[in-house]
C-alpha cells in the first residue's frame, strides 16, 4: 500500500491509502522525493481530476533489474511512443501520441508512481533533491523557448509577463543566456519582491507598454498579459508565449499590426537539452534555491496549494517522506 492525493475539486485534496503502483511493460517505480506544485496543477485543485496530478516530479528508482536502480531521476512528461516523426527527430516532447505523466496517466502527489523508463532522467550527484524538478518546468520549459528565440534575435532588453514560477525560472534563464536589461511586470508584491531581487525592473503595464523589448516572454496565461506582450515586443523582435490558457481575447491595434515580429511557443523540452538545463542550475543555484520557498507532506498539500494559488508561494514542494 502507500499513499497519495485525490484531487477533489474547490480546494479539496484527500490523502487515500491505495494500493502501491506496478510496474508494467517498459516501466518502473519511482518513490517520489519530491514533486513541485505547478500553476497548471490549479486546475485539478479547483475543478478535480480523475487521477492523482502532479508532473514535475523527482525520486529513486524502485527497479532492481534496471540501470538506474537506486539512482535519482526526474520524470520527463509526456510518455512519448519513440515511434512517430517527431519522436525519431528528437522531439518526444511533440510525440502526438503521448500521454502526460500527472495529466492522463497518474502523477507524483503520491509515496510511489509508475512511469516509462524511457522518460527517466538521471539527476546528477552535484544537484539536491530540493532542486532538481526546477529542471523540468521551471527551467527547461523557459529555456526552450529562449533558445528558439535565439534563432532570430540576439540577446537584447527583456521583458516577462507575469513572476510566478514560470516567469521568474524565465528571468534566471534569461540572465544566464546574456539578456539584459530585464523588466518585469507582476502585480503580486511578493512575486515583484522576488523579482527585483533577481535584477529585473519592475515595472507598470502602462510603463512596460510604452517600451519595447527585443524579446518578450508570456508566462502569466492572462488575456492583458498577453495584449501587453504582443504591443511592447519590438519590431523585428521575439515573443515567447509559455502562459496557458483555454481562451484568447485579444483586441488587435495598431502596435500589433504595424511590425514585423516572431511569436514562439514553447510547450517543453526536448531531451537533447537536459544537461544544458542542469548547466543552466548549476550557475544560478543560489538563485534557484529561492524559487524552493516551502515544503509540505501530503498532509499539508492543500494548504500549501491554498497558499499557491493565492499568490504567497513561488514553487514549493510536496516531499511524502
Amino acid at each position: 500500500m502507500m499513499r497519495a492525493a485525490r484531487f477533489e475539486g474547490e480546494g479539496r485534496i484527500v490523502v487515500e491509502s491505495r494500493a502501491a503502483p506496478v510496474a508494467g511493460p517498459g516501466e518502473v517505480v519511482l518513490r517520489v522525493r519530491a514533486c513541485a506544485l505547478c500553476g497548471s496543477d490549479l486546475r485539478p485543485y479547483r475543478q478535480g481530476w480523475p487521477l492523482t496530478p502532479g508532473h514535475e516530479v523527482m525520486g529513486v528508482v524502485d527497479a532492481p533489474a534496471h540501470r538506474l536502480h537506486g539512482r535519482r531521476a526526474v520524470v520527463f512528461i509526456p510518455a512519448f511512443c519513440g515511434e512517430c516523426a517527431e519522436c525519431r527527430s528528437g522531439d518526444m516532447q511533440l510525440c502526438t501520441k503521448a500521454d502526460l505523466v500527472g495529466w492522463q496517466r497518474p502523477g507524483g502527489y503520491a509515496e510511489a508512481v509508475a512511469v516509462p523508463e524511457r522518460c527517466l532522467l538521471e539527476v546528477p550527484d552535484d544537484i539536491e533533491d530540493t532542486l532538481a524538478p526546477l529542471q523540468l518546468d521551471t527551467i527547461g520549459t523557459a529555456a526552450h523557448g529562449v533558445r528558439q528565440a535565439l534563432r532570430v534575435v540576439a540577446p537584447g532588453p527583456a521583458l516577462i509577463t507575469g513572476a510566478g514560477p514560470i516567469g521568474l525560472g524565465a528571468l534566471l534563464v534569461l540572465r544566464g543566456m546574456g539578456f539584459g536589461p530585464i523588466s518585469v511586470v507582476e502585480p503580486g508584491a511578493y512575486r515583484a519582491g522576488v523579482a527585483a531581487s533577481f535584477g529585473a525592473r519592475v515595472l507598470s503595464p502602462e510603463a512596460a507598454g510604452e517600451l519595447r523589448f527585443t524579446l518578450v516572454v508570456e508566462a502569466a496565461g492572462k488575456d492583458a498579459a498577453r495584449q501587453l506582450a504582443l504591443e511592447a515586443v519590438a519590431p523585428r523582435g521575439a515573443l515567447v508565449q509559455l502562459g496557458e490558457s483555454d481562451a484568447w481575447s485579444i483586441r488587435e491595434n495598431k502596435a500589433i499590426r504595424r511590425k514585423d515580429f516572431f511569436l514562439i511557443r514553447s510547450f517543453y523540452f526536448p531531451m537533447s537539452e537536459y544537461a544544458a538545463n542542469c548547466d543552466l542550475l548549476r550557475a544560478g543555484r543560489a538563485a534557484y534555491r529561492r524559487l524552493v520557498d516551502a515544503e509540505t507532506g501530503l498532509d499539508g498539500l492543500q494548504a500549501l496549494f491554498a497558499e499557491f494559488a493565492a499568490g504567497q508561494r513561488l514553487k514549493p514542494l510536496m516531499r511524502p517522506g
